[in-house]
């Protein structure tokens, strides 16, 4: 196995895309106070809403708006059923997840009479990684994200949501529409990885979020709850996914060898884990009327 220097970084540059992107979404999320398990659906429906869009109209602009609509109504669900029902967080993001696997799937049968993947899909044509809108959008992300979180009025209400509710509701800040604008800020980041992966392949499969979701959502937590953070991680993953992807030999299990990511993912986790601080009321719902002990 020889691995060329300039093909593996394209590789990663690609492949890191929708890591960074999911990944910073879900960091204004929890930044806010809500868990978002739901970025595996956001993902998922955003792909499916790119490949719809541009399949029906031969446009890549109208696929990626069709995934960001798609993105923020999952978001606006999730943020729904946690924020305004205070339903258990963890609980809905599974639900979630489970609910656009089965509704993509429909959605398969009924518009390409296939349940396992769509017509091809152009893309963005005549692009290369760099100029590509998407991998330029994911770049801006973290640098806006960053920016936003940390130096604006908007982010320190939103991180006085995550931090606490109680604090921030005596100040005059609206807690629940905080947590709402975090939400859906992650579901839109989150369609865009999925059109993203639509555009690259030029087809939706079943299921191709590939738990990717997940993968964003320990990349954020390695990366501190911080956007540049998140995205650094997101290219660790991205380069041992682009290390299995040169694996592919047959000296080792190619089950083996496509596990790679999901066991980096574990061990890189298992260690940083207990050493970043989470928001103290992430996953705990607001009550108005309640106070502090």
């Amino acid at each position: 196995m020889v691995i060329e220097p300039t093909v593996f970084v394209l590789q990663v540059l690609r492949i890191s895309v929708p890591y960074i992107l999911t990944s910073v979404g879900a960091t204004f999320s929890e930044r806010g106070g809500v868990i978002n398990l739901a970025l595996e659906g956001m993902i998922l429906l955003g792909a499916f809403g790119a490949a719809l869009g541009q399949y029906l109209t031969g446009s890549a602009f109208v696929g990626i708006v069709s995934a960001l609509c798609c993105g923020l109504l999952v978001a606006a669900l999730h943020a729904f059923v946690t924020v305004s029902l205070k339903a258990d967080q963890i609980v809905t993001g599974i639900a979630i997840n489970i609910l656009v696997m089965g509704g993509t799937r429909f959605g398969l049968i009924l518009m390409f009479g296939s349940a396992m993947n769509s017509g091809r899909i152009a893309g963005v044509q005549g692009t290369t990684v760099f100029t590509d809108p998407l991998f330029l959008a994911a770049l801006v992300s973290v640098l806006a994200g960053q920016f936003i979180l940390f130096k604006t009025p908007y982010g320190l209400r939103l991180r006085a949501a995550g931090e606490s509710a109680e604090t921030a509701d005596s100040l005059g800040i609206n807690v629940t529409r905080m947590r709402y604008s975090g939400v859906l800020v992650s579901g839109a980041l989150a369609a865009l990885a999925g059109a993203f992966l639509v555009f690259q392949q030029h087809t939706f499969t079943d299921n191709m979020s590939a738990g990717r979701g997940y993968i964003a959502l320990a990349a954020m937590i390695i990366g501190r709850w911080t956007p540049a953070g998140a995205a650094l991680a997101g290219f660790l993953f991205a380069s041992a996914e682009a290390f299995e992807l040169w694996m592919q030999t047959d000296w080792l299990p190619i089950q083996l060898v496509q596990s790679l990511p999901y066991i980096v993912t574990l061990l890189v986790l298992a260690g940083f884990a207990g050493k970043s601080a989470a928001p103290r009321q992430v996953g705990v719902p607001f009550e108005k009327n309640r106070r502090s002990k």
